[in-house]
């Protein structure tokens, strides 16, 4: 192997991380001129919508443009390149050989090194990303109104967040090498069985055991909101068996409403803060900027209406079938490529180390970077394909009027710019746009007319 196939490797991964951050800058830039020129009101929201509000989501999503912007540049081109130039990468297996050898363990055990290694560069990467996750949280959201957090609340949940994910990535990366080392040549088969597993494990584990870690998860009281939904779940047949409010308000005012679980025991989760004046029968509790705010049970049963035609149209199953076929493509590409000694060389190896963790890494994260990007892409397409069927679903329950309301009262409540750049929307939005979806109500509403 001549070192000319590494450098060759190598300027071709730089290249290919300029091009794909240059593209999303150019992207994000079409918007940034968006939030800059977009000075009126859409027609279709004046009712709804006041000036000032108006201004005050153009302002937010500006912010946000512009920091996304400047972080891609810092992070995703400058400090990547430099960090792929030095050889990073080699750099932590070696410290990780070290730390082995320190401890007087056996550090030509490869999953043992690989274990340290993932330790090692997820310090880096938390330390790394720190400083953008402060100014987004502290200043940018807490300039408009967002953020709740205090500074022990966020230095406490970034070391609970840091030693889950120790747990969780520890004992996985210890069964991939194993997988690899003692699959033969169909090791990639085992490994997309193995990560499948896991990954329906976690999905029915994670927001039962992990997820209240980090936030509080009360049942929802007894009243006409809950009786609303178990009666809507029941009609649906949906096998609804908890439902829950979490007190999301204490990161943040952003909203939300989720269901989770498989099989025939399904949980549905509320944000405090999709529920009007946080669900609080006594609206003195709230500070000012949040009296007001939320939906009326009317409004939160038809977001539920959409969530659960979700459910009834398969659209979850088809996702993980999707995402499933797609892993095992990439697994089906890391066993053929993975033993090519110059992208281990390239990363700053010596000729003859190729860690396997290391080629998982380069063959995932790089050499697969176009078809993550084409398939980024087809799924964002699909995601409004069902979002748009899951507001026709919530239509056809009765929820027209409701629904609307409440994509309206959502988007005013976090700042939702109405507003796109075409290419920008195409590109980025798994929903269509608040507009796109108060259209296409007002289409099932004309057409349900005419029949």
């Amino acid at each position: 192997m001549s070192s000319i196939e590494a450098d060759t490797v190598l300027y071709s991964i730089l290249a290919l991380v300029i091009i794909e951050n240059a593209v999303e800058i150019y992207i994000s830039l079409r918007q940034v001129k968006v939030y800059r020129n977009a000075l009126k009101v859409p027609e279709e929201l004046t009712s709804h919508m006041s000036e000032e509000t108006f201004h005050k989501a153009r302002r937010y999503g500006l912010d946000q443009e512009t920091f996304g912007i400047f972080k891609a540049v810092l992070m995703d081109v400058l400090l990547l390149c430099l960090e792929l130039n030095v050889g990073l990468i080699a750099v932590i297996w070696k410290m990780s050989v070290d730390v082995l050898d320190k401890l007087e363990w056996d550090a030509s055990n490869e999953i043992l090194v690989s274990c340290v290694f993932v330790v090692i560069s997820n310090v880096f990467s938390t330390f790394k990303s720190l400083p953008f996750k402060i100014y987004k949280i502290f200043v940018l959201e807490e300039k408009h109104g967002f953020n709740k957090q205090t500074a022990g609340f966020f230095v406490w949940d970034q070391v609970k967040g840091f030693l889950v994910t120790q747990v969780l990535m520890i004992p996985i990366t210890a069964a991939l090498i194993f997988i690899v080392q003692i699959g033969g040549d169909n090791f990639f088969i085992w490994l997309w069985l193995f990560t499948g597993t896991v990954s329906l494990l976690l999905l029915t584990l994670y927001p039962i055991f992990i997820a209240p870690l980090f936030d509080t998860y009360t049942p929802l009281e007894q009243g006409p909101l809950r009786q609303s939904i178990e009666d809507l779940a029941a009609s649906l047949k949906f096998p609804l068996t908890k439902l829950f409010v979490v007190d999301g308000s204490k990161r943040s005012s952003h909203s939300n409403a989720y269901f989770y679980g498989l099989w025939n025991s399904k949980r549905i989760v509320l944000f405090d803060t999709l529920l009007l004046n946080k669900g609080k029968p006594d609206a003195s509790e709230l500070s000012d900027d949040e009296k007001g705010k939320g939906c009326t049970n009317e409004e939160v049963l038809a977001v539920l209406g959409h969530e659960l035609g979700h459910w009834k149209l398969g659209h979850v199953t088809k996702n993980i079938i999707i995402m499933q076929v797609h892993l095992f493509l990439m697994f089906l590409v890391f066993g053929y490529l993975f033993s090519y000694a110059p992208f281990y060389v390239a990363m700053g190896f010596e000729p003859g180390t190729r860690p396997i963790l290391v080629g998982l890494l380069v063959v995932f994260t790089y050499v697969l970077a176009p078809y993550n990007a084409i398939i980024n892409f087809a799924m964002t397409i699909l995601s409004r394909l069902f979002e748009y069927q899951a507001d026709e679903f919530a239509f056809k329950l009765g929820f027209a009027e409701q629904l609307g309301r409440a994509l309206i009262k959502l988007n005013l409540d976090n700042l939702g710019f109405p507003v796109y750049d075409w290419l920008y929307s195409t590109w980025n939005h798994s929903h269509p746009t608040l507009l796109q979806r108060l259209n296409r109500l007002q289409e099932l509403k004309e057409s349900k007319k005419l029949n």
